[in-house]
């Protein structure tokens, strides 16, 4: 996969299915490894597939389709399931209402084009000792980010997680509260400057109330820097 190719408008790209098919295989070969594009592909999905939904189902001669599928290859053997937007029916459904398929193409390009446009970032936070992805932060807005967990996080009695974040020039990282172990959180940023390039992120595991210092004190479970989508 190109390395100067943006990995949020590539997920976008392959989402919509744009994408030759030789950038279509590279991208599914990177997605087990990586785990930033693939949440940028999930980003993607559920930005678009809602707009599947925005045509009324209009039934095209059946002779149309017959054409379609049998112009299109047979899939190889073992075949992984296709995904929402491999779909016939999905497509169908596009085409059917016209407008839909621009209002697709619209959502993807304007993301890109509205004026102003602040800076978004992700942060994938692996574990540090074997790079294992455990949790994603995606902005909401300039103030909110959203915490995600991609795996199970075993948490002893009487101990928590919390997250904690640092940007270049801050004297020590600042915390953004306990997280609960498998469990979606919006985090509110408060009186923080808005998120950076690099900037830090991490949980750790900490006593049941939190740390009493405020500062982290026990062992760092993943860690993870803020990287533009942008």
């Amino acid at each position: 996969m190109n390395p100067a190719r943006d990995p949020f408008e590539l997920a976008g790209e392959y989402v919509l299915g744009t994408l030759p098919a030789e950038g279509r295989r590279e991208v599914e070969q990177s997605l087990p490894q990586d785990a930033a594009l693939r949440a940028a592909v999930d980003f993607w999905e559920s930005r678009l597939l809602p707009l599947t939904a925005l045509a009324d189902p209009v039934t095209p001669s059946p002779g149309l389709w017959t054409r379609i599928e049998l112009a299109l290859p047979p899939p190889p053997p073992a075949a992984r399931p296709a995904r929402w937007w491999e779909r016939l029916d999905v497509w169908r459904a596009l085409a059917a209402g016209g407008f839909a398929a621009a209002a697709v193409m619209a959502a993807v390009v304007g993301l890109r084009l509205q004026q102003p446009e602040p800076p978004r970032y992700m942060v994938v936070l692996a574990a540090p000792q074997n790079a294992t992805p455990g949790w994603v932060l995606k902005m909401v807005d300039a103030d909110t980010l959203r915490l995600e967990p991609l795996a199970g996080t075993a948490v002893p009695d009487q101990r928590a997680l919390q997250l904690w974040t640092k940007a270049d020039g801050w004297t020590g990282p600042v915390s953004l509260g306990l997280v609960r172990p498998g469990r979606a959180v919006e985090v509110e940023l408060g009186k923080l400057p808005p998120v950076q390039p690099n900037q830090l992120f991490e949980i750790t595991l900490e006593p049941a109330a939190g740390s009493p210092i405020g500062r982290p004190t026990g062992p760092i479970l993943y860690i993870g820097r803020a990287v533009s989508l942008l």
